[in-house]
């Protein structure tokens, strides 16, 4: 059987959510996992009976922005708004993987509610050189610099800490991150935080800040992240 992937609905819009979504599905299933939604719409105690059923979270990007009160805050002008009821379905996933031990795996809103969520802060509006905020047009946006032995670089074939080039449509990243937390990744340009992971080595939790989902089809980085994620929930023990 293959593994279950509790994937949220990235954002209570749903033109957004149905376009952007679609892609996380098809790459567990191009990992071999299997991917169930998880919508925002339901209760809570819905959504606890769905995530029980899995064996991994995947917390996906989104057009929304965590409402900076959550980390202690004032809130920048270009902050876009909050989703409030996607960050509440992904804290309660997020109580479920840590508390059981399942994997986790975020992806660029993703990486950045698992770190707020985990008590770690944002960086509201980059403003760099970089252009982060490149979108999904733009196949290449720049290279992060991906250290070696992390868990992420033996994921994807950087044990030596090599570039790897990557999308990117983000305007906001970590800043200090949550206890139990590393980067493992930058933006070799301006430093910024492309990556994280949990420092236990007996849970698999990471999240990078760029879309391979995006990717999957032309990057074989970009599949071996969501093979990774499958195969940590195929292998957790029970």
């Amino acid at each position: 059987m293959r593994p279950r992937i509790a994937i949220p609905v990235p954002h209570s819009d749903g033109e957004y959510a149905n376009r952007s979504l679609p892609q996380y599905e098809r790459a567990v299933e191009m990992a071999e996992g299997h991917p169930v939604r998880v919508p925002l719409d339901i209760s809570d105690v819905e959504a606890q009976k769905l995530v029980e059923d899995c064996d991994a979270v995947l917390l996906p990007g989104s057009k929304a922005d965590v409402d900076p009160v959550k980390y202690a805050a004032p809130r920048h002008p270009r902050t876009a708004p909050d989703d409030e009821r996607r960050y509440a379905i992904d804290a309660l996933l997020l109580d479920h993987a840590f508390n059981t031990h399942k994997p986790i795996l975020g992806i660029c809103y993703g990486l950045q509610s698992l770190n707020v969520y985990c008590k770690g802060t944002l960086i509201q509006n980059i403003e760099t050189a970089v252009n982060h905020a490149a979108g999904r047009n733009i196949a290449v946006a720049h290279d992060v610099a991906i250290e070696k032995n992390s868990k992420l670089g033996k994921i994807v074939g950087a044990t030596n800490g090599v570039l790897i080039p990557v999308n990117s449509s983000h305007h906001q990243s970590a800043a200090e991150l949550g206890p139990g937390f590393r980067a493992v990744a930058h933006c070799p340009q301006d430093g910024i935080i492309e990556a994280v992971e949990g420092t236990s080595a007996r849970h698999f939790v990471i999240a990078v800040q760029w879309h391979p989902e995006r990717s999957v089809d032309e990057d074989e980085s970009s599949r071996a992240i969501f093979r990774a994620l499958v195969a940590a929930a195929r292998d957790r023990p029970l």
